[in-house]
């Protein structure tokens, strides 16, 4: 698991990182699941550091528990070399938090997931300000595409979906139908294709794209449902499933979910298990870090990805 996040991190360069190897505690020469030369063995770490002017050791704790010379290490320490959790290091350059390298220790001992009272008292104002702004302005924009929806395909404009939301509590949203009326009634909840979905009428394809179907959600904004910004609320059908399949997919129900998102303006769409894991991870980003000016940022990304048609 550490050998794959880092290959991830080698690969992108605009970070300005070099990973000059990794070590492991077998004598193993080279690897094939990976890219990354082999350099020795963990005990090889004082003197790897000192002949390759190395000032950073990044520690995979799952990979490598009950196996590191921790009195080497602290004398490396002492010396001004850094030493780092994978799963931080991980945070600071990919914005994400990597579930398969994760530990619960990491989550009750690291910095963040803190919620106080006042960042939820802003938050909520904030939510209400911008739900209520947001319904005044987009107000005859949905009044505009229920006729659309309504003359283009047979059903109501509208539908209602339950929805996950904080701790665990099911919910009902409202939005504009993308969909051919009963698009499930033979095949129960599936998840909607990324493309070539032939359930997805030709306007519901361009409010998908635009995201103008979610505009109704602002109503549960206001009923306390939902926030403007956090985790995107899933159907409990899905949310059941994921629990089992996917560590710590409970823990985006810690916080209300949104409207958008940290997933939604850094990942594409997606209707799989990998897809969900990778959202997962910039969820749980999110709640680590949550602040009103994350929030800030996160709203104005989504208002460029709308204005860009990027969304899905």
């Amino acid at each position: 698991a550490g050998l794959a996040l880092a290959d991830e991190l080698q690969n992108r360069a605009e970070m300005g990182v070099q990973i000059v190897g990794f070590v492991d505690a077998d004598s193993r020469i080279g690897r094939s699941d990976t890219s990354l030369p082999f350099l020795g063995t963990i005990d090889d770490i004082p003197s790897l550091v000192r002949a390759r002017s190395i000032d950073r050791v990044v520690v995979s704790l799952a990979d490598a528990r009950g196996k590191l010379p921790m009195d080497k290490l602290l004398e490396m320490k002492l010396d001004g070399v850094s030493f780092d959790h994978l799963t931080s290091v991980y945070e600071e350059y990919t914005g994400k938090i990597a579930v398969e390298n994760l530990r619960p220790s990491w989550l009750i001992f690291s910095p963040g997931f803190r919620k106080t009272r006042r960042l939820l008292f802003i938050k909520r104002l904030f939510d209400i300000v911008g739900a209520g702004i947001g319904l005044a302005l987009t107000a005859p924009i949905v009044f505009l595409l229920a006729i659309v929806v309504k003359l283009t395909s047979p059903g109501p404009a509208f539908y209602s979906q339950r929805r996950v939301g904080r701790d665990g509590r099911v919910f009902v949203v409202r939005k504009l139908r993308s969909m051919c009326a009963n698009a499930e009634r033979d095949t129960g909840p599936v998840w909607t294709k990324s493309t070539g979905d032939a359930r997805i009428t030709r306007v519901g394809r361009f409010m998908r794209r635009t995201r103008l179907d979610e505009l109704p959600q602002f109503w549960n904004i206001l009923a306390g449902h939902m926030s403007l910004v956090g985790p995107r609320p899933e159907r409990p059908e899905f949310v059941e499933s994921l629990m089992v399949q996917i560590p710590f997919y409970g823990q985006r129900h810690v916080v209300k979910p949104g409207l958008t998102g940290w997933a939604q303006v850094r990942y594409t769409y997606g209707a799989t298990i990998e897809d969900a894991v990778e959202k997962l991870q910039y969820d749980l980003f999110y709640i680590k870090n949550m602040s009103i000016a994350l929030d800030l940022f996160i709203a104005f990304e989504t208002v460029k990805t709308v204005l860009l048609r990027r969304g899905q």
